[in-house]
């Protein structure tokens, strides 16, 4: 299969999907760690060889670097982008030797001397030093132990701050999806001006984007994980149940004429955005990978794109740009506010710091 590639710098080229680590972080159920690696063969032989993951996902550095370290032929290829996160309460005093022990501590963790890729996020853009850091960041760069830097929701405002500080990213990773179009309204331009591609998550809004949604009763906030609860919220913002059953009435039809489902149709619509880099798929198990090559290798055709224009017409735009409405900066705790998880199953404090830089 032909699968679609981008090149992100010089002599850095990725499949244009990227598998997910958020899920194996727990959450989302009992991650079985021999199926979780037998995944990443799959996914490998097949051609997806991006992984993306962080240092607060619990455990999922660890347990891709154990994956590289006893498969070193196939780990030669993979590319593994991570996320440097530091704890909101560091913020404040984060310094210079913090933030490289942190990346060492990636680094060992992964089983590499370079990382790929670092996604940098700040809790709270309200608290000083974010710039500092994204210096030090790109110092850590300029010296070799990463290879290529970039962001996790911040918002163009901010993206334009760090530029003017001589701070270049490569990438910036923003939800975007059929329900969320706040990336196409000045992130895209900017980033595209200025060599920035965008590596997307929630393609398939945690998973509602799928049959098993259509056709049913609103649930309300009765629901299984936090992703689930959290792209709930948004489903309401954006228009509500019947606006939502619309929206999968209409990717079903489209995904009938191509003999697919529908959340590839809903993956293959952000890969056609401008700007989008690459779709970051969640990887709970290995049971969606045929789909997810189909995404990554498919087209959407005029009349698919006119009749999900159509439908998107009734959709109310979310408020601000990328991330405002998560991030609330009034809020002592800076992660999420309107979209507080801590009433989600299992819903800790971790798991919320996890869910806001994801």
């Amino acid at each position: 299969m032909n699968l679609e590639q981008r090149t992100l710098a010089p002599g850095y080229t990725i499949p244009r999907l990227i598998k997910g680590g958020w899920q194996l972080a727990g959450g989302h159920g009992t991650v079985d760690r021999a199926a979780a690696l037998a995944d990443m063969d799959a996914y490998v032989a097949a051609g997806l060889t991006a992984f993306d993951c962080a240092d607060i996902y619990t455990g999922v550095e660890q347990l891709i670097g154990d994956w590289r370290r006893t498969r070193p032929d196939q780990a030669a290829g993979v590319r593994v982008h991570t996320k440097f996160v530091p704890d909101l309460s560091s913020l404040a005093t984060l310094d210079a030797g913090e933030v490289e022990r942190l990346i060492d501590r990636s680094c060992a963790r992964l089983g590499v001397e370079t990382l790929d890729l670092v996604q940098f996020h700040w809790w709270d853009l309200a608290v000083p030093g974010w710039v500092e850091t994204a210096r030090t960041l790109a110092t850590l760069r300029d010296r070799g132990r990463i290879r290529l830097l970039g962001g996790t929701n911040f918002d163009t405002a901010s993206l334009r701050t760090l530029a003017e500080a001589g701070v270049q990213m490569s990438t910036m990773q923003v939800q975007y999806s059929v329900l969320d179009d706040r990336p196409a309204r000045q992130m895209t331009r900017w980033a595209g001006a200025h060599g920035v591609s965008l590596l997307c998550y929630g393609t398939v809004a945690g998973g509602f984007l799928a049959e098993r949604w259509r056709g049913r009763a609103d649930p309300g906030m009765a629901l299984e994980n936090r992703s689930l609860v959290k792209y709930k919220l948004i489903i309401d913002d954006v228009g509500g149940w019947d606006f939502f059953q619309a929206l999968l009435d209409t990717l079903a039809a489209i995904a009938g004429r191509h003999g697919t489902d529908i959340s590839t149709i809903a993956t293959r619509y952000v890969l056609e955005q401008e700007g989008v880099g690459a779709a970051i798929v969640g990887v709970r198990h290995g049971a969606h990978l045929t789909a997810h090559l189909r995404a990554a290798s498919m087209r959407l055709d005029e009349a698919d794109h006119g009749a999900l224009k159509a439908v998107l017409a009734q959709r109310r735009p979310l408020e601000g740009d990328v991330y405002a409405l998560e991030r609330d900066r009034e809020g002592r705790h800076g992660r999420i506010m309107k979209y507080d998880l801590s009433h989600a199953p299992g819903g800790g404090a971790c798991e919320k710091s996890a869910s806001a830089a994801r």
